[in-house]
């Protein structure tokens, strides 16, 4: 056994002759083991809303979503995204087209993104677990087309979830100038009725704006015959979606833009990844604080064997050896420190996830009750290799200074 790190672990274990350095190096390993403890809690459960936040989306948006790279929208006629809805891995192909409207219902105006869709979109993604209302999910019949607005656009318009009066939807014709002596002249108009549905996403983005309808009717209302603005894709449940994604942008070229259900939800998954940094970051700094107390205990413990340097000296232990004891002593308190608050913060984020003892108010308030908390192995990993690395660091100057000092005053 390394002869430094066996007279270190002794050190770690044995009484002291002063038992105040037994309770400060037992405080240094509790305060190493709360720090750590709290950022494996809070990552877990930065990682958990950023799960809840996907559930939401994943009603909504498609595997992958299939855009131009410039102009609103493409041909669907085009033999690439033939070639594209013809893989085999492909099990639903859907075309929607989204542009800005305005909205009136019973003299009451609001601004919002009418999206059409095909009739198979409900396959494309459980939409039917965001719907709510009375009937099925329908875009339209021989007769007219129906509206499916999100819930707080419904509210903005006071509609309600089944309205009589149709909507009235206004959108700006393409390329043609505003006449000022008749405005409406350079409007596409149509009506939209009820379809007793509503969809609620819990995101403001979707339910204060959002209207899904036809593509036929959006098509219309644009004045587009065969383009579209998105090409929506689901796959079969074996599929690497990470492979697919790279084949069909290399079918597509350069002309297209393929993106995953994260990438299409860039800024919100961006905000969430930089909250998490900011939390990792001031907790990590919280951490380099607790190690003072590993530095107040070694200095102590220095101190305490200044007769054990000497005979340690006397029997041929080298200065180098000296200090390393040391070293390994406060290395030994931040592992130790480091194993306790891994360990307890696993503990607590499973028992939240069976119990949810922590919860978010009052019941009904919040989408959940609970704090969601999610365990990633990689960000477990990169806790306790914070906290030896900040550990370590923190150690290696104090204790080799105090102890080369200790050494200059046994030459004297």
């Amino acid at each position: 056994m390394n002869f430094p790190f066996y007279i270190a672990r002794r050190y770690l274990f044995s009484r002291k002759s002063h038992h105040a350095i037994n309770v400060i190096s037992a405080i240094s390993v509790c305060g190493v083991a709360f720090a750590t403890l709290a950022l494996v809690c809070t990552l877990s459960v930065f990682n958990g809303f950023q799960d809840l936040v996907a559930t939401f989306f994943t009603a909504f948006d498609p595997e992958l979503k299939v855009t131009a790279v410039q102009g609103k929208v493409f041909d669907t006629k085009d033999k690439r995204i033939f070639e594209v809805c013809g893989l085999p891995e492909v099990e639903v192909s859907s075309a929607s087209l989204e542009d800005n409207v305005m909205v009136q219902y019973k003299g009451r105006q609001a601004m919002a993104i009418l999206k059409g869709v095909e009739d198979n979109f409900d396959r494309l993604t459980p939409i039917d677990s965001i719907l709510y209302g009375s009937g099925k999910l329908r875009l339209h019949d021989e007769v007219a087309h129906y509206a499916i607005p999100g819930i707080q656009l419904t509210s903005t318009l006071g509609t309600g979830i089944r309205f009589l009066d149709p909507l009235e939807i206004y959108a700006p014709r393409r390329g043609a100038k505003v006449n000022l002596a008749n405005p409406a002249a350079s409007f596409s108009t149509g009506n939209l009725f009820s379809s007793g549905l509503v969809f609620a996403v819990n995101q403001e983005k979707y339910d204060a704006s959002y209207i899904l309808t036809s593509i036929q009717f959006a098509r219309k209302l644009f004045r587009y015959t065969t383009e579209a603005s998105a090409l929506n894709l689901k796959f079969r449940a074996d599929s690497d979606i990470a492979v697919l994604k790279k084949k069909i942008q290399t079918i597509l070229g350069d002309d297209f833009k393929v993106q995953n259900r994260y990438e299409q939800q860039a800024d919100t998954y961006r905000i969430m990844e930089i909250e998490k940094l900011i939390s990792y970051l001031f907790l990590t700094f919280i951490l380099l604080i607790a190690c003072f107390n590993v530095i107040g205990s070694l200095s102590m413990l220095i101190i305490d064997k200044r007769e054990d340097v000497v005979t340690l000296r006397n029997l041929g232990a080298s200065d180098r050896q000296i200090i390393r004891i040391f070293l390994f002593e406060g290395r030994m308190i931040t592992f130790f420190g480091a194993s306790i608050g891994v360990l307890g913060g696993l503990l607590l984020c499973w028992l939240q996830q069976e119990y949810g003892f922590i919860s978010l108010g009052s019941s009904g308030s919040f989408v959940v009750d609970a704090y969601p908390v999610s365990v990633h192995f990689s960000d477990v990993l990169l806790v306790f290799i914070t906290v030896l690395v900040v550990g370590f660091m923190s150690v290696w100057y104090p204790v080799r200074f105090l102890s080369r000092r200790l050494l200059v005053n046994f030459d004297k």
